[in-house]
Order: structure tokens, then sequence, then C-alpha cells
């Protein structure tokens, strides 16, 4: 399954949630894909999306916040799955969209972990899927609270698209507003 295809899944099941991205090729592909003020893309920062999402399910609670995570950005900061199943935040969808590589840095490869969903579940979360095509996406149908999402995706075989357009500062102040609209 390619990470445009896995990204549509996602936002079809949320259309009205709030999403913080991964820095690298995840957050250019949610841009190019669908480019929205409920989206916060974050630059440079690998580790932190699920950080953001936990702060973001806090303070949010009425909003499905949704981590679009990278199988690096997400062994990067693996500890903040103690945290996140701590609070339990009953409005936050966890994706990891695993290529098995590091591919925005030069497609070196990370450590193998093969069973992100094994290691969720044991952590906490309440509900935790593997998805390896397009329609596996539907297990997602019905579940309700804390979600975790390995979804395994193929290496980029086609030009990445155009870099975000917003400064950090700008990204800021438009997610604020969406954010505050709820």
């Amino acid at each position: 399954m390619k990470m445009k295809d896995a990204m549509k899944a996602v936002l079809d099941r949320y259309p009205n949630a709030l999403y913080v991205s991964t820095c690298g090729y995840i957050s250019r592909e949610l841009f190019n894909l669908h480019d929205s003020e409920d989206h916060f893309y974050m630059l440079g920062s690998m580790g932190m999306a699920a950080p953001v999402g936990l702060g973001l399910a806090l303070t949010h609670p009425e909003r499905t916040i949704v981590v679009l995570d990278g199988d690096g950005s997400f062994m990067m900061n693996l500890g903040i799955i103690a945290m996140i199943t701590s609070e339990q935040p009953q409005n936050l969808v966890h994706v990891v969209l695993d290529n098995r590589l590091y591919e925005s840095t030069g497609g070196q490869k990370p450590v193998q972990f093969e069973n992100m969903v094994g290691v969720a579940v044991a952590a906490g979360y309440r509900h935790a899927v593997h998805v390896q095509e397009e329609a596996d996406f539907g297990k997602l149908d019905g579940l309700a609270g804390l979600t975790f999402v390995q979804a395994l995706i193929e290496p980029r075989t086609e030009p990445i698209g155009k870099r975000i357009k917003w400064t950090p500062q700008e990204l800021v102040e438009r997610f604020h507003t969406a954010a505050g609209r709820g």
C-alpha cells in the first residue's frame, strides 16, 4: 500500500479530526494530499508528533486527534506510549506508517520492529490493529477509545511532492485557530 492511500483511508475515517504529522515525507505527503488548517505539520521534530498529539487530546477532549507517525519517529520516542497509556485519552488515534526506512533522510534502514501492535497492547492501548492494505482500515470502523494502528506501507517510488509552504509560526497560528473552533 502506498503512503498516500493509507493517509486517504485515515482521512476518510476521521474527516473532522485534528491531525499532527511527523517530520519529513509524512508531513509533505499530507500537505500535498490535502492541506488543511486542521493539520499540524511537524517540521524537523522527529519523535515529537505523538507527544504533541497527546497534549492536544488532553486539552481538546471534544475533538478526535490523529497522529500520523513514521516507524523511525515512533521508535525514536518509544517512551511516549507509557505516558499516552497512563493518560488514556479516549480521543487519540495513533497511526504509525511503517515503510521500514528513514526515507526522507536517504533511505537508511532503522532497527526492525515487527510487532508494534503487540507493544501497544502491552502498554495499554485500548485498541491496536495491524493493516497491510486499504481494506484493512475497515478494522477501525466502530472502534472508540485510545487506538493504535501499524500500517505497513511501501517505500516511495514516485517523487515527493512540494515542500510545506507555511513557516513554523504560520503553522502554529493557523492550527491554533482551527483547534479553537472545535
